[in-house]
């Protein structure tokens, strides 16, 4: 909501300086958003006379002036504007003046040989706008030596709230300054009640075919306007708030949607088709050209005015072109309504339209206004305009606005956590238009004004019906208990002053605080850490993609189609974020970033159900791992994608010793370069591997690319163990090492969990260093290299018992694969 402070001030009386009311507003709930002051910038420039204008006697473009300011003083100034000329008046800068336009400051100096004390302004130097074809001319009558900024009505800040959806009454420049006077920082001027007697019948007549689509509604017509450009008063208004001014008519509108938060519309009498205008709802096929150009298709479920020729608005949203009023306009029909809020806010947004008039019918509008918003209407159109009045016409019931609510002055220290004398409370109510109905010395019932929807209102929310009815009447009547004494308890604790509420810290379950994240959450945040710390960069990415692409991935049921994507190619759920992850890839690879390693925390989704949801710390490297000065760049391998996998599920504390990695990850992996991570034999935790080509080839994306996925919700809660002393063995331990030859199908991993079931007891890790195959091993066959670590715990080992646990780990290996020691 934007206002000016002139424009503020006929509104309210005050003597308030701006920054009180900046202040002011913010201490009672009206949020300042910000504050322009054009002016400031242009407080140093004046009007000026040109009082000669001759060619510069050495440049052929410069013309050298001499010019009055003001003081009787002639300057010389040398400009170089086409329009220059002798008799007229500009805009002057004297030395030491900034120009916003230039970013500089202005100093006396010579010109090619003749000196120039001032500047004569474009509307460009002065930061108003883009024009530089020449310098600022103004009118004759323009006062000489007058600030430019005064004269010109740019020493008018313009002020910015921020409107809350329930204060539709503070979307008006009235309301707002009732809540300042309210506060102290003013009188509030009342309204004038002009009474325009009628001097004809009116030519059209209202009619309610549906009462959907119009509570009540009044009319009048003006004939013989002359309807030209609005007065500059006006227009400085409008433009100051970013309104566009159209003609003196529709301006007018324009000053009562701001001035009163009470939206009007005129219709061009002649170019209505008959002598009706119907509120009804629109039918099929129906559609209307609006004042803004475009055409809109209505639905049956939009409330419209239409004559005989069919609809000429969108009821409370936006008029049609057709019957919008021009220069040309001699006979006007002002339409002031009240709509249903619901309604115009669901039609504002079925068909995209955000005006005005929508953002305050929404929030509910003055119901006891229409009939003095209809006379100020016209008597403002017809001062500026001309012509007379018809008499009024309308058709439904004048809206039943009529409540009440009741405040318990306890409450606003037991629920406000403010203690507010009754007398003051009282007062502050009466000031912000509450009348007293009935009070004691506990508490007091007021009557609501007209303006304010939001308190004691039905409320726009209906009950859920599977509520027993004796549920839901306690509940109706619970809440035109409480919620009433609600809206009047935050009444009075805003206008006086929300610093004024004294901050009460939250209660505290006990000394030490819960944990902030769920187990689930911590999970995700430490896969989060330790893949950054892996080098990966963390990207967010839609949870939906195109079908197509999906499919490669996974099943794509129709379960999982979104019935009204952002856009075509977004409009099905993902089955993993390797998918997303591979498109970013593939944007980076385009615009020259190959080499790129993403990880995301994000949802995979199988079903529509809650476990048909997976929670993912998936990753994707493309290209080649960074050059350093110890090892040459490669192309990443499926190893790289489950070293990514192994750090997550290490530090998330599985047992790493206990899991086993299979071969069988789904399709969009390479066979032969990819594997699933086990625990278990049913337990899947995650995936790793190489990019199947044919998936990269379909996202155009240049291999090699390999991921991995780590299934955060298969992880299981680590249990809860009282910590006793950490094992210390009081023995070193020793390493002893182990290469046997092996068949090549025969994974490492068999060799690896043999050698450490030989004895648990004494064995604490197993690692394969090295593996050869070549020419000098059987066809067939290749070497795999064990270290075994063993930690004695009672005594120091003997070789005899070294030996003995050596033939052991030999004979459980090649009991499990086969294997036999090299010589």
């Amino acid at each position: 909501m934007k206002f000016t402070l002139s424009w503020l001030k006929a509104h309210l009386e005050t003597n308030a300086a701006l920054e009180e009311i900046l202040a002011a507003l913010n201490t009672i709930g009206l949020e300042v958003e910000g504050v322009e002051d054009r002016g400031a910038a242009l407080a140093n420039f004046r009007i000026a006379h040109v009082v000669e204008a001759e060619q510069h006697p050495n440049a052929d473009r410069l013309r050298a002036l001499k010019v009055d300011t003001g003081d009787g003083k002639l300057l010389s100034v040398v400009c170089g504007a086409p329009n220059a000329r002798a008799g007229m008046k500009g805009v002057a800068a004297l030395p030491g003046a900034f120009i916003p336009g230039t970013g500089i400051t202005l100093k006396a100096g010579e010109i090619r040989g003749v000196k120039s004390e001032a500047m004569m302004l474009s509307a460009r130097e002065m930061g108003l706008g883009d024009d530089h074809s020449g310098i600022v001319d103004l009118p004759a009558e323009a006062p000489l030596g007058e600030a430019y900024m005064r004269w010109a009505g740019l020493d008018d800040p313009i002020i910015e709230i921020s409107v809350t959806p329930n204060r539709g009454d503070a979307l008006s420049v009235h309301g707002v300054a009732r809540d300042l006077a309210a506060a102290g920082l003013g009188r509030l001027k009342p309204l004038p009640s002009p009474a325009i007697k009628p001097a004809y019948a009116s030519p059209l007549a209202w009619e309610i075919a549906d009462p959907r689509a119009c509570d009540y509604v009044l009319g009048r017509a003006i004939r013989g306007v002359k309807n030209g450009p609005s007065p500059k008063w006006l227009q400085d208004w409008l433009t100051a708030i970013g309104q566009r001014p159209i003609n003196a008519l529709v301006d007018v509108t324009n000053l009562f949607t701001f001035g009163l938060g009470r939206p009007l519309h005129v219709f061009d009498v002649t170019k209505v088709h008959g002598k009706t205008l119907t509120m009804r709802m629109a039918r099929e096929g129906e559609s209307l050209l609006a004042l803004n150009g475009k055409t809109y298709e209505l639905t049956p479920e939009d409330g419209i005015i239409a004559d005989a020729a069919g609809p000429e608005a969108l009821g409370g949203i936006i008029g049609g072109e057709a019957t919008g009023c021009d220069e040309a306009t001699t006979e006007c029909f002002i339409e002031c309504a009240i709509f249903d809020p619901v309604r115009i806010a669901l039609s504002g947004r079925r068909h995209d339209v955000r005006t005005d008039a929508r953002a305050r019918f929404e929030r509910g509008v003055d119901q006891a206004l229409p009939r003095l918003a209809l006379e100020l209407a016209t008597q403002a159109m017809m001062e500026i305009c001309g012509g007379e009045a018809s008499d009024i016409v309308g058709a439904g019931p004048e809206p039943a606005w009529q409540r009440q609510a009741s405040l318990r002055f306890e409450r606003l220290a037991s629920y406000g956590g403010d203690d507010v004398a009754p007398d003051r409370a009282v007062e502050i109510l009466q000031s912000l238009g509450f009348t007293v109905a009935a009070r004691d010395a506990a508490r007091v019932t007021v009557n609501v004004p007209s303006w304010r929807n939001d308190v004691a209102g039905k409320g726009a929310l209906a009950q859920a019906a599977e509520l027993s009815p004796e549920r839901a009447k306690a509940a109706a009547e619970g809440c035109a208990e409480i919620e009433p004494e609600c809206d009047l308890i935050e009444e009075v604790l805003r206008i006086r002053g929300l610093n004024t509420i004294a901050p009460v810290s939250l209660p505290v379950s006990g000394i030490i605080p819960p944990p902030a994240f769920t187990p689930k959450q911590a999970r995700a945040s430490l896969a989060r850490r330790v893949l950054a710390a892996r080098g990966m960069q963390e990207a967010v990415t839609f949870a939906f993609m195109e079908s197509k692409t999906a499919a490669l991935f996974g099943e794509t049921p129709a379960a999982l189609r979104l019935e009204n994507p952002i856009a075509e190619d977004l409009d099905q759920m993902r089955p993993t974020p390797v998918a997303s992850l591979l498109l970013a890839a593939g944007r980076n690879a385009a615009r020259g970033f190959a080499d790129v390693a993403l990880c995301e925390i994000g949802a995979a989704y199988q079903d529509v159900t809650p476990a048909g949801q997976a929670a993912i710390a998936a990753g994707v490297r493309h290209g080649a791992t960074p050059r350093h000065w110890a090892e040459a760049a490669r192309s990443v391998d499926a190893l790289d994608a489950k070293g990514d996998a192994m750090a997550v599920l290490a530090a998330l504390g599985l047992p790493m010793a206990a899991l086993s990695v299979t071969a069988d990850a789904p399709g969009f992996y390479h066979p032969g370069r990819s594997g699933q991570v086990r625990q278990g034999p049913k337990t899947v935790l995650a995936r790793f591997g190489e990019i199947h080509p044919r998936v990269l080839a379909a996202l155009d994306l240049p291999g090699p690319a390999v991921a991995f996925e780590v299934f955060l919700d298969a992880i299981p809660e680590p249990k809860r163990r009282k910590k006793g002393a950490p094992d210390l063995p009081a023995f070193q331990p020793l390493r002893r090492d182990f290469a046997f030859l092996v068949d090549e199908a025969v994974a490492a991993e068999a060799l690896i969990r043999a050698a450490r079931g030989a004895e648990r007891t004494l064995i604490t890790d197993v690692a394969l260093f090295d593996r050869y195959a070549g020419d000098k091993l059987p066809a067939g066959k290749v070497s795999l290299a064990l270290q075994v670590t063993i930690q004695p715990r009672e005594a120091t080992l003997t070789d005899p018992q070294i030996e003995a646990l050596a033939d052991k780990i030999v004979a459980a290996v090649a009991k499990a694969t086969g294997a036999v020691l090299r010589a």
